[in-house]
């Protein structure tokens, strides 16, 4: 792992897991979610905003209304974490400052994680969320899915497979540090290791064996969309870093989904850890992009609640 010292709060909270990971290298999956619950300290509490927990087409999660927020628009937040990890506390608060910047309100997934639950139960439950919605009166193109890392994943593959059997789609998908190659083959795993204090090789394939324990295979283009036809996605918004390990998984999503002629947004930032934008509140970069994102969806955002 790097030698270099981290400067942001959530590269001193990935330095701090490394020490742990590294001390403990047969850690438990129930050990390693409490870990990651740890997300939530590089996140400050964003003012004006409520939460309440609740339930969406049957998956549980956490409904965040801003003040004043527009009730006719919502984001579908999908939260990182390898598919195993993760959950809607440990993003809750950055979902808040996300649906603040938007003006709409969000509901953070706590769809079903792997191994228990493998491929396609986390496609399901972001699906299902997204029929409930519908059902209860909000436009498809008001319901904007926003994923980071392996939420990226689920966001992508989740419209991709609407597409295919002609659903109704949501007006855009915003990513945030996109984890999307289940080969685990992207090369700045290797060419970032150095400023990247939380991602390696060996920790994204134990990811992947968790998540296609179901037998998938890695090149499903609903599992690794770096495989998948684009043709007909809606406008798709991805931001990474330029110093993280997954950024050649935001390179190629990019330019795949824009050769089938999606309007894609790819916006590159320099020298910021994985998901960086966990840091609103608390990191400048972490504001902007939250910033960038909010007002990318603001513009392609044009319908709202059906009559």
């Amino acid at each position: 792992m790097a030698e270099n010292r981290p400067t942001d709060p959530l590269g001193e909270i990935y330095a701090e897991w490394t020490v742990e990971f590294t001390a403990a290298p047969d850690m438990s999956l129930p050990v390693l979610r409490w870990v990651f619950e740890d997300w939530q300290r590089a996140t400050a509490e964003p003012e004006d905003v409520t939460y309440r927990s609740t339930s969406i087409g049957g998956v549980p999660g956490i409904l965040v209304t801003p003040l004043g927020a527009d009730r006719d628009r919502i984001l579908l937040v999908l939260h990182g974490g390898g598919f195993a990890l993760g959950s809607s506390a440990s993003h809750r608060k950055m979902a808040g400052h996300l649906a603040k910047a938007a003006g709409s309100s969000a509901f953070v997934a706590d769809f079903r994680l792997a191994p228990e639950h493998p491929y396609p139960a986390q496609l399901d439950d972001a699906d299902a969320v997204i029929d409930a919605l519908v059902a209860d009166g909000y436009a498809p193109e008001a319901i904007t899915p926003v994923g980071d890392s392996a939420g990226a994943s689920i966001a992508i593959a989740t419209v991709l497979r609407r597409l295919q059997r002609g659903a109704a789609l949501p007006g855009r998908v915003a990513t945030i540090s996109p984890w999307v190659d289940m080969e685990n083959s992207g090369e700045t795993i290797e060419t970032n290791d150095a400023t990247d204090f939380l991602i390696a090789r060996e920790g994204l394939q134990g990811n992947i064996d968790r998540y296609l324990s179901g037998g998938a295979s890695p090149t499903d283009p609903l599992v690794n969309p770096l495989y998948a036809d684009f043709t007909g996605f809606p406008p798709l918004f991805i931001t990474a870093s330029d110093a993280e390990s997954l950024y050649a998984d935001a390179v190629r999503l990019a330019e795949r989904a824009a050769s089938a002629g999606v309007d894609v947004t790819f916006e590159t930032v320099s020298g910021e850890q994985h998901v960086w934008p966990l840091q609103a509140g608390r990191h400048a970069p972490a504001d902007t992009s939250i910033r960038r994102i909010a007002d990318w969806v603001r513009t392609t955002s044009s319908s709202r609640v059906s009559a």
